[in-house]
C-alpha cells in the first residue's frame, strides 16, 4: 500500500492560509504524495511565498496561471498533470489531520472503494473556535446525495484507475457537487470513514461562506447538470436545506 497520491489544490488570494495547509500535509504519515498547487492568477504578491514553498519538497509543484479562471478550472488543470493512481483534494485554505491519507487509503484498499469520504471539523477563520463536527455518513448513493450535499471535498480520496478520467464541471461553488453525481452515475457509491481527519475554515470570502449563491448553484446542478424534473428538483432541494441545517445542529 505505497500507491502515489496526487493532492489537488487550487490557490487565489491565500497567502494568509497556504503555509499552514502545505504544512499539514508535509506531516502526512503517508509520504508517497504529490502535491499539485495551481496559482489562478492571484495579486497579493504571493509568487515568491509559493515557489519558497515549493523548494521546500519536491513533492510540490506549483502551476502559475496567466488568466483567472475560477476554481473548478484551476482543479482540472491539477487533476490533467496529475500521475497518482489517487485524486485527493485540498483547498488552500484547509488542513488534514496527520494520519489523514494512511487512515484513508487503508480504509479503501481493506475494503475495494472507489470513491471514500471521512468526517471533519468546520474551524473559524483563525481556528480558535471549532464550529461543527460533520460526520461521515457509511454511504451515498446518487439519490441519497442529491438530498444531502454532506460529503466534504476536502475529504475525498479517488482512486481513478477504477473510475476513470474525469473533470470537474465549471460553476462557482458546487463544482465538488457536480462530480460526485458524475462519477455515481458511473456506478460507484461513496463510502464514508466516520472519523474526523480534516479541518475545513470557513473564510468569509470563499464561495461556500455566501449560502444564497451556493443554494442557487445547488439548483442550477439539478436542473441544468443532472436535468432532473422540476418536482423532482423541489423535493431534492426541501431535503438538502432540512439536511444542510440539521448537520450544522
Amino acid at each position: 500500500m505505497n500507491d502515489l497520491i496526487s493532492i489537488i489544490t487550487p490557490y487565489y488570494n491565500s497567502s494568509k492560509f497556504i503555509e499552514e495547509c502545505v504544512n499539514s500535509v508535509l506531516l502526512q504519515s503517508y509520504s508517497n504524495w504529490e502535491l499539485l498547487i495551481v496559482d489562478d492568477c492571484s495579486n497579493d504578491n504571493s509568487k515568491e511565498l509559493l515557489l519558497n514553498l515549493e523548494k521546500k519538497d519536491e513533492r510540490i509543484k506549483i502551476t502559475f496561471l496567466d488568466n483567472n479562471i475560477g476554481a473548478a478550472n484551476a482543479r482540472n488543470i491539477a487533476i490533467q498533470n496529475a500521475t497518482g493512481k489517487y485524486i485527493a483534494f485540498l483547498d488552500s485554505d484547509d488542513l488534514w489531520e496527520s494520519q489523514k491519507l494512511d487512515k484513508q487509503i487503508s480504509f479503501m484498499v481493506q475494503n475495494d472503494i472507489a470513491f471514500s469520504y471521512t468526517s471533519y471539523q468546520s474551524i473559524s477563520e483563525d481556528r480558535s473556535d471549532i464550529i461543527d463536527v460533520i460526520n461521515a455518513p457509511d454511504k451515498m448513493t446518487y439519490h441519497d446525495y442529491l438530498k444531502n450535499t454532506i460529503i466534504g471535498c476536502l475529504t475525498v480520496v479517488i482512486d481513478r484507475e477504477k473510475i476513470g478520467d474525469f473533470e470537474m464541471p465549471n460553476i462557482s461553488s458546487s463544482h465538488d457537487m457536480a462530480l460526485w453525481l458524475l462519477i455515481m452515475k458511473r456506478g460507484f457509491d461513496a463510502y464514508g470513514l466516520n472519523e474526523n481527519l480534516a479541518k475545513y475554515r470557513i473564510v468569509s470570502t470563499s464561495n461556500t461562506a455566501n449560502k444564497w449563491r451556493a443554494a442557487k448553484d445547488v439548483w442550477k446542478v439539478y436542473r441544468q447538470f443532472e436535468k432532473l424534473s422540476f418536482l423532482y428538483s423541489v423535493w431534492c432541494f426541501l431535503n438538502y436545506a432540512f439536511n444542510a441545517i440539521i448537520k450544522r445542529i
